[in-house]
């Protein structure tokens, strides 16, 4: 079970917000969700383009600060066929940046001879333009004369001063906060949103939507100009890769913008008309009537992609959405399927070691968590401090050796009250020369630092998390909507839901608390770690899974047959054999 028990907390509603979906049309049900999601968000400035998400209502991408003037070089470079080289994260983010901009290039009449993919090894190079990516490309026997990035760049100044020294032009487009010494003054622009002097008036999308918008805004300056028709195809075909990054990369879901590309993405991505779509579909079981949801975005496709930079290099995850058919995509698909498979065990493993270290420092009673160890796998790194903070409800720091031996990598992540990289710039503040480098946003960071600065690093991180959450008690717990009447557990309840789609980050899935009886158990999975249920409630039984309700195979179960439970859960649709049923996925439980 989870090694701390979680408080299930209810949501507080905003009434305005309530009132104003009830005036818009909503149920009571669903303006109950819609007012909880709302509260700590200081209400909604737009509640109609939130709830009515429309592509029409994008802002225009001249907004971003520095678009112009990339739009216009990059469109000179397209006239003048330069060699053009898009380098992105290694990441889903990244990856889809590198996706959007190589189809929009290739769609602008660009030459695939002219176009070079400069994706950065996890392991061997480390995040963003880092000195051996650099180094790659320079000994490469033809190098770039310009450079795109997308997802990164904006606190590489010195490896883009090397570039600019060398005669390659470097345009960043990133989302990642801008650091305190500001934007990198030798690239020929930085496109980003968190620039404090940028007005596009979302901030918070994703590195992969920054590159869509200015691709967008180079096929106008192209039409402009003259070298392509007025009636080029619009860019509107590629947000299925936005919307990917959109999901995969946690950016708000309270964002209108966000909010209309994945569901524009899903529309392009269920017309299973590109390879890479077709192949997941036969891979997953999808169809016209059981189409991909922004669950599967998350849990199914996401995971798959990252897999691939985490296990091995990246290329593979980039060729599967570029293949150019069915077959090409299936062959890239099992690749990344291998990948997947050696992820999770290596995952497994260490969480298994890094709950035992955290259940030791929890003695001491820290605000934080870090937790190294000599063999920890650099790729699995920010899955696993994610766990963490779930069960133990502490910002989190994991750290494995790179390949140096001497030298730490990093991955942290955070609960709502502390802000990662507020938190790591005051250290950076307090001890210039502890770290090698760092960067991240608010929920999510990474690191490096000297072997030796460990216990420096400790010390650093859990004062300022103190100063941070300010003597609060920290513990983990469950956000839900309340109690649900028995009378609305039906597939009627959860169509109702399913109208306020899409959830995620800071708009999340709807979930309840109950107090069942249990009538049934059965241990399920490959690894028998999960609990098939049987939950009765006033004469009506109804089905249930609880996923990972056990740590690991063979635990004692706590929740048995004739207990009662108070529990949090989500409403669910179990379609087997032709029956489509109301199922409840328990997200945690305990006896009550």
């Amino acid at each position: 079970m989870s090694p701390i028990r979680k408080q299930i907390r209810t949501r507080i509603q905003d009434q305005q917000v309530y009132r104003g979906a009830q005036e818009l049309g909503f149920s009571a049900l669903q303006a109950r969700i819609i007012a909880g999601r709302a509260t700590g968000q200081g209400g909604y400035d737009n509640l109609e383009h939130i709830l009515f998400p429309a592509l029409k209502n994008l802002h225009h991408p001249e907004l971003l600060r520095d678009s112009g003037r990339a739009a216009d070089y990059i469109a000179k470079a397209v006239r003048e066929r330069k060699r053009i080289g898009i380098l992105t994260d290694y990441d889903v983010d990244g990856i889809c940046s590198h996706v959007v901009v190589y189809e929009s290039l290739k769609h602008f009449a660009v030459s695939e001879r002219s176009l070079i993919s400069l994706i950065g090894h996890r392991m061997q190079d480390g995040y963003g333009i880092s000195a051996t990516l650099v180094d790659k490309i320079l000994a490469l026997d033809k190098t770039p004369e310009l450079i795109i990035t997308a997802d990164c760049g904006s606190s590489d100044e010195q490896q883009i001063s090397r570039l600019k020294e060398c005669g390659i032009a470097v345009i960043v487009t990133d989302h990642h906060t801008i650091p305190v010494e500001g934007i990198p003054a030798s690239a020929v622009a930085t496109i980003n949103p968190s620039r404090k002097d940028c007005l596009y008036p979302d901030k918070f999308i994703s590195g992969c939507m920054v590159s869509w918008l200015l691709m967008c805004l180079v096929r106008s300056r192209l039409i402009g100009c003259g070298v392509l028709a007025d009636d080029t195809a619009k860019l509107g075909g590629l947000l299925d890769f936005v919307g990917l990054s959109t999901v995969a990369d946690a950016v708000t879901f309270t964002s209108p913008t966000n909010r209309a590309v994945v569901n524009g993405g899903l529309q392009v991505i269920n017309q299973l008309t590109k390879p890479p779509w077709f192949a997941l579909a036969k891979q997953l079981g999808k169809n016209e009537r059981n189409p991909f949801t922004v669950e599967d975005l998350a849990f199914q496709i996401a995971p798959r992609i990252n897999a691939r930079s985490r296990m091995a290099d990246p290329y593979a995850a980039l060729n599967f959405f570029t293949a150019c058919d069915a077959r090409q995509a299936g062959e890239h698909l099992q690749r990344l399927e291998k990948n997947n498979e050696e992820r999770k065990i290596t995952e497994r493993n260490m969480v298994k070691i890094a709950r035992q270290k955290a259940n030791k420092l929890q003695e001491s009673q820290r605000s934080s968590l870090v937790i190294s160890d000599g063999d920890f796998h650099a790729g699995v790194q920010g899955i696993v401090a994610s766990r963490l903070v779930d069960g133990f409800g502490k910002p989190t720091v994991v750290l494995s050796p790179v390949q140096e031996g001497d030298i730490l990598s990093g991955s942290a992540r955070t609960i709502p009250e502390v802000h990662l990289l507020r938190v790591l710039q005051k250290i950076h503040e307090q001890h210039p020369d502890l770290f090698l480098s760092f960067g991240g946003h608010s929920g999510a960071a990474g690191l490096k630092i000297k072997k030796e600065k460990l216990v420096l690093f400790c010390e650093a991180f859990e004062k300022n998390v103190e100063e941070e959450i300010q003597n609060r008690n920290l513990v983990p717990f469950i956000l839900t909507d309340g109690d649900l009447e028995v009378e609305l557990l039906n597939l009627e309840t959860l169509a109702e839901l399913q109208k306020l789609e899409p959830y995620g980050r800071e708009f999340e899935e709807p979930a309840f608390t109950g107090i069942f009886t249990i009538t049934k158990t059965r241990v399920v999975g490959a690894e028998p770690v999960h609990l098939a249920l049987k939950l009765e409630k006033k004469g009506r039984e109804f089905q249930g899974i609880w996923f990972n309700a056990m740590e690991n195979p063979g635990d004692r179960q706590t929740i048995n047959e004739g207990t009662t439970i108070r529990c949090a859960y989500k409403l669910k649709l179990n379609a087997f054999r032709g029956q489509r049923n109301l199922q409840l996925l328990v997200e945690y439980a305990e006896l009550e």
